[in-house]
């Protein structure tokens, strides 16, 4: 036994000391090889054929693509909530209008008094939008506050299942509610989708990887690009609204003859929308059952804009600038929107954006009712919407041009179009029931669908590209979408004033719009400086959320406090820069009054001391405890 064991403390002394064991004193083993070391290094070291350029450049790739799939996504399903809310508030108004249909399907119950009232909530609601819009986004962010927008509008597809007041009335109003929200969110997702874009595409460049400011203009292609698309898809909307209409309403209709037989005057010498229209459009009532199967299928509709927003629409900020966002205070989320109205630019486009609000609406109500459907009936009213539609989408895509063209022209082009179209509407009155007519309507209405193409693109971009350095586009877009809002419910209120009249405020309107913004580009040509709003810096607290710090098990007690130190030192470098930025971009009121900010500054620098006092005393005491 003692020679076993012997012999087994010579192999083990000779197999340490990298020598061959003995098996006796005469014979030795042929040298073993020693490189388990350098296998071990092989085995997890890199592979001899990986190419990192390569592949970073294939995770690149992937990343672009990610960001068309989002904005394609955030397109399909606007465009698909947008055409089953159309489509399905067109078939319903004109059912409800029907005297036949709301006397043997409802009696009493008043569906004329209840779709007023769910017009004036769609209408009225958004009025208010400029004050909780910003909250909502900084509570939900972008991406959840789309996917919640197009719940609302899916629960008003759901309420025509039991059509009552209780039903109608608060999904119409909650669709007004959201109408700012989502478009702000629309917008400003769109506008972020093209700067990620840039930084995948420009990842080498080195204020990409340093995460500096890039160079100016360094995002406009991708801005113009990418809201084109958007456009382009969104305005597909109008054609797709009026399936239904199409494949299903178009055939209980009664003819021209018949709905217009009682009207005497349309286009610029009539009033309101259609004056004497009969009150009964409907040949013949549809079945239930029937109406039920419509709504299913818009149902399901909404249900996939739902899924759409939800799986193909990536997030649009990482999860710690939503904390940054909010980390700044409710109170300093609401007053954004109104700082940012100080800035010139924002006050000289606000009369365009009313303009945008106007046209929207006056191209359905006006051109289309109080023209089209006046002259040639309602049976053609699923053709003069498509028309306007595809001009729309189709003439989206001439934004593109602004990749070649100066900023200015897609604007002023839409602008001169309408003009032209408003000076030719407010000299035309077209005969009622005389079917001729109907080429001359298509024309008009193609070419109002190319002057709101370049409108709404224009306006979009032109945005993106005025506040391409600022992270956060919400309360940017919240003022042009609330100032829309504003000009829709003036439309809604004059629908009852003669058609010359609405041309002319139509009118007076763009000529003012055009005006201001020729002379916002004529002070950035000069470089007048302009106030742009700063967002606060967050402040995050003790409790709640935080970021994470990475922290390295091998470091000591004076490296955590060296660490501790440089990293106060710096904070205190940035709070003095941000005060001297701060102060730069006051106003001249607070300019001779800093005492707040510098008491903020050191409220902040106390925050911070204290934060490392506890921080260092946790570690002590972790460090004590794993060393008893």
């Amino acid at each position: 036994m003692a020679a076993v064991i012997t012999e087994d403390n010579v192999y083990s002394e000779a197999e340490v000391k990298g020598a061959p064991p003995a098996d006796g004193p005469d014979q030795v083993q042929p040298a073993a090889e020693p490189n388990i070391q350098g296998q071990v290094e092989e085995f997890l070291g890199p592979h001899p054929d990986y190419d990192e350029e390569e592949e970073e450049r294939k995770y690149y790739r992937r990343k672009r693509l990610g960001v068309v799939k989002n904005v394609v996504g955030a397109s399909c399903g606007g465009m698909i909530i947008y055409s089953v809310y159309m489509g399905l508030l067109q078939m319903q108004l004109i059912l409800h209008y029907d005297e036949t249909y709301r006397e043997v399907k409802y009696g009493t119950l008043g569906l004329e008094d209840i779709d007023n009232k769910m017009l004036m909530g769609i209408n009225v609601t958004p009025i208010v939008g400029l004050l909780y819009t910003p909250v909502l986004i900084r509570f939900l962010g972008t991406k959840w506050m789309m996917f919640l927008a197009s719940g609302i509008y899916a629960l008003f597809v759901s309420t025509n299942y039991w059509e009552r007041y209780y039903t109608l009335v608060p999904s119409a109003v909650a669709i007004g509610v959201v109408i700012v929200p989502l478009w702000a969110s629309l917008g400003n997702y769109i506008t972020r989708m093209a700067q990620q874009y840039y930084e995948y595409v420009n990842y080498k460049d080195e204020h990409v990887q340093e995460q500096k400011k890039p160079p100016k203009g360094a995002f406009h292609s991708y801005i113009i690009i990418f809201q084109s698309v958007f456009y382009i898809i969104f305005h597909l909307s109008f054609v797709f609204a009026e399936f239904p209409m199409v494949l299903f309403l178009n055939k209980y209709l009664n003819d021209y003859k018949h709905t217009l037989f009682k009207v005497t005057q349309c286009g610029a010498s009539g009033k309101g929308v259609i004056e004497n229209l009969n009150k009964t459009v409907l040949l013949s009532l549809p079945r239930s059952l029937l109406l039920i199967e419509v709504e299913s299928v818009l149902m399901g509709a909404a249900f996939l804009a739902m899924l759409i927003f939800l799986v193909l629409c990536g997030a649009a900020y990482r999860p710690t600038e939503e904390i940054d966002l909010r980390s700044i205070g409710w109170g300093n989320i609401f007053q954004l929107p109104f700082k940012h109205l100080r800035d010139y630019r924002l006050r000289l486009l606000c009369p365009f954006f009313v303009y945008s609000g106007f046209e929207a609406l006056f191209a359905i109500q006006g051109l289309i009712l109080s023209y089209g459907v006046c002259a040639v009936g309602m049976e053609k009213l699923w053709l003069l919407v498509m028309v306007y539609g595809l001009s729309s989408s189709i003439c989206s895509g001439l934004a593109l041009t602004l990749l070649r063209l100066p900023r200015p022209v897609i604007l002023l082009v839409g602008a001169f179009v309408h003009f032209v179209l408003i000076i030719t509407l407010m000299c035309w009155s077209p005969q009622p029931r005389e079917p001729s007519y109907l080429p001359y309507l298509l024309v008009l209405t193609a070419l109002w669908g190319l002057g709101t193409a370049l409108n709404k693109t224009g306006l979009s971009t032109l945005l993106g590209m005025l506040y391409e350095d600022k992270e956060r586009l919400d309360f940017v877009y919240t003022i042009y979408h609330w100032w829309q809002a504003i000009a829709i419910f003036i439309v809604y209120l004059w629908s009852a004033l003669p058609m010359r009249a609405k041309l002319g405020l139509l009118l007076l309107a763009l000529i003012v719009a055009c005006f201001c913004y020729v002379q916002m580009e004529r002070r950035l040509a000069k470089k007048i400086p302009f106030r742009l709003p700063r967002i606060p810096r967050p402040r995050h607290k003790v409790k709640g959320y935080r970021y994470l710090e990475e922290e390295n098990s091998d470091e000591s007690d004076t490296d955590f406090s060296d660490a501790d130190a440089d990293a106060n030192d710096d904070e205190k470098d940035e709070d003095e820069r941000g005060l001297v930025e701060e102060d730069r971009n006051t106003d001249n009121d607070s300019q001779g009054s800093p005492g707040p900010e510098r008491s903020g500054v050191r409220d902040r620098r106390k925050k911070q001391d204290n934060a490392a006092y506890e921080q260092a005393g946790e570690r002590e005491d972790y460090v004590q405890h794993t060393r008893d």
